[in-house]
């Protein structure tokens, strides 16, 4: 049986089944892995993409994973930090504009208690008790997300970053491979809808790397997959290293959409700064969600996990409108719901009110 009909009939692939394709990729493969990933796509989600509006709180960050802007050594960061006021306010303008999910991500900035972290997300629900809370935070005791669960929080992304304990160790120094993978174990048994994920292009990164990322999603069947491309930033150590490319890593989002059909894998803002139709290039391979930015203007540049971002100057309002245009022209439409994942009901809220589970 030709491979890619087996990994969609099947859902399944061995390691070996996907070094041999992922080396192989001839452009007409390419064409019809992301015609199969958009049919499934299409047979759990319809047409719908998801947006949500995505606010960054903060920039600082006790870690020094090597390939991010923001990490701790990089003395050159401009680091800001937002109140809570401030992000009740970009909560206020998001659901004015429609959105229901809000997306809070940080660096880890332990500034933010479990009490402060509690307060925040016990407040979002009571002022947007029809909004989803995603919390993309970083590491933090079982306690803390026990508790941020138990306030509120519906979801939490904490990308694996990479299933090879050599890459992860090399790429991640003071961390543990360990710990990660048994956080995010531990963020499903609290009830969360987890998000992984992972970067293509990794100094290091070869075939056998990326099957054994796409095995791990396949076994953990994470509620939401994030997956971009690695950009060099010039203030850490592999500022000279050479980046990851839009067409790698669509392949990579059409992998997962037909090894996990039921995720949320977002089109990331990462493919855009690559490639002007980098984010519908991901729509068409199978993603079926976009994350708008709510993050005042003033506080956007200064959250450069890699630079040149798009949209760093962009009204929430126009970001809105222009995403949904993007979005409308790869013949989808914008879902503004919470958008849970289709196999996920959480005790939290009535079935009639879940977006995207019927």
């Amino acid at each position: 049986m030709d491979l890619l009909q087996k990994l969609d009939e099947t859902n399944s692939l061995t390691k070996e089944e996907i070094v041999r394709l992922l080396k192989n990729m001839t452009a007409e493969k390419k064409e019809k892995l992301f015609d199969l990933a958009l049919k499934t796509r299409t047979r759990y989600y319809g047409n719908r993409v998801f947006m949500r509006g995505l606010i960054e709180i903060s920039n600082y960050c006790r870690r020094n994973c090597l390939y991010c802007g923001i990490r701790g050594m990089n003395a050159n960061a401009e680091r800001y930090r937002l109140s809570e006021s401030e992000i009740l306010e970009c909560c206020q303008d998001g659901y004015n504009l429609g959105y229901r999910t809000f997306v809070l991500q940080s660096g880890e900035d332990m500034w933010y208690t479990k009490e402060i972290l509690v307060g925040l997300v016990t407040r979002i629900k009571q002022l947007f008790p029809d909004a989803a809370v995603t919390l993309s935070i970083g590491e933090r005791d079982i306690a803390t997300y026990d508790a941020l669960y138990k306030a509120g929080a519906d979801r939490f992304l904490l990308r694996h970053e990479t299933a090879s304990r050599e890459l992860y160790e090399k790429l991640h120094p003071g961390m543990s491979y360990d710990d990660r993978m048994g956080i995010l174990r531990k963020l499903k048994q609290i009830g969360y809808q987890v998000g992984a994920g992972f970067m293509v292009g990794l100094p290091g990164q070869k075939e056998e790397h990326l099957a054994e990322d796409l095995l791990f999603l396949k076994e953990f069947q994470p509620e939401m997959i994030g997956i971009g491309p690695f950009i060099p930033h010039s203030e850490t150590p592999l500022k000279e290293e050479k980046g990851g490319t839009v067409e790698d890593t669509l392949v990579l989002v059409a992998f997962s959409r037909l090894l996990v059909p039921e995720a949320l894998i977002p089109a990331t803002t990462a493919l855009g700064t690559l490639s002007p139709t980098g984010r519908e290039q991901a729509l068409m391979a199978g993603a079926n969600v976009v994350m708008p930015n709510l993050t005042p203007t003033l506080f956007r540049e200064k959250y450069d996990l890699y630079e040149n971002k798009i949209c760093t100057g962009d009204e929430p309002a126009h970001c809105r409108s222009c995403i949904e245009r993007r979005i409308n022209s790869t013949g989808s439409i914008v879902d503004l719901g919470r958008g849970d994942n289709v196999r996920f009901i959480p005790e939290k809220i009535s079935p009639d009110k879940m977006i995207g589970c019927n």
